[in-house]
């Protein structure tokens, strides 16, 4: 079973769970605000996806194991759950809604499409594994190290998230080897046969080029009930550059009656 993380509603209402999965090299941790603000109506349940955070370590790294990871949770809740994941947990989503679609109310995919990408996230596994974790005494030491290999320090905090320096010695919370080795898994998406009727939004940041006009028809093949929205001044990270947008528009498509 995946770990997680639950956020109790604040005022219980009728509504069905949340499920939220991240993106690659989160974790359940980084949608805390966010889970803690859509729970005010609704029990939400942040994931840590396989090979990341507390959860288990497995060979492999592939959607319909993410999705069958999912469905898991869900059953243990009770059975049907509003649904949202962000990039590589957005994917995980669509494979579950495609492929168990009792098990999912609504669905909200994240600045994602279900196509395969060219864009390649090696060379941040890479800096992650090069990192000498050696007589690490603080996060700035770790951040400085890696600053040699990777400039961007939006990246650089992110990835640094998932270090536990607690630990004797540090380790990454993230299975690195195995990320590596399943990256055209991770970038790709599965021959998936299957539809979802049910309400589906497709939110994406305004400043991005994950989810363009070429992939509608793709969408709207699998999820004739897609609906679309764009974050005005987001990128890919929309979530956590315009977190009280994403919310709102998050609870809007949730909320509204079917």
């Amino acid at each position: 079973m995946l770990n997680t993380i639950i956020h109790r509603a604040e005022s219980p209402s009728a509504a069905p769970p949340l499920l939220v999965a991240h993106g690659l090299f989160g974790s359940a941790r980084n949608w805390g605000v966010i889970c803690r603000r859509l729970a005010e109506t609704r029990l939400v349940i942040a994931v840590d996806m396989r090979n990341h955070g507390g959860s288990p370590w497995t060979a492999t790294h592939r959607y319909p194991e993410m999705a069958a990871d999912l469905a898991e949770v869900i059953e243990a809740q009770g059975g049907r759950a509003d649904v949202m994941g962000h990039s590589m947990g957005g994917k995980a989503a669509m494979h579950l809604a495609l492929t168990r679609p009792d098990l999912v109310r609504r669905l909200v995919v994240a600045d994602i499409a279900p196509v395969a990408y060219a864009h390649d996230q090696s060379r941040n596994v890479e800096a992650m594994r090069g990192l000498d974790l050696s007589a690490l005494g603080t996060r700035g030491d770790a951040d400085r190290r890696l600053a040699e290999v990777l400039p961007d320090a939006g990246l650089r905090a992110f990835f640094l998230q998932s270090l536990d320096l607690k630990s004797d010695p540090p380790h990454w919370r993230l299975n690195l080897d195995v990320l590596a080795a399943e990256m055209p898994q991770i970038l790709g998406w599965p021959d998936t046969s299957g539809r979802f009727d049910g309400p589906a939004l497709f939110l994406s940041g305004e400043l991005s080029s994950y989810v363009g006009p070429q992939h509608r028809e793709t969408i709207l093949r699998l999820f004739p009930g897609a609906r679309f929205a764009e974050l005005k001044g987001a990128g890919h990270w929309l979530h956590a550059e315009k977190p009280r947008a994403f919310e709102e528009t998050v609870r809007v498509f949730l909320d509204a009656a079917l």
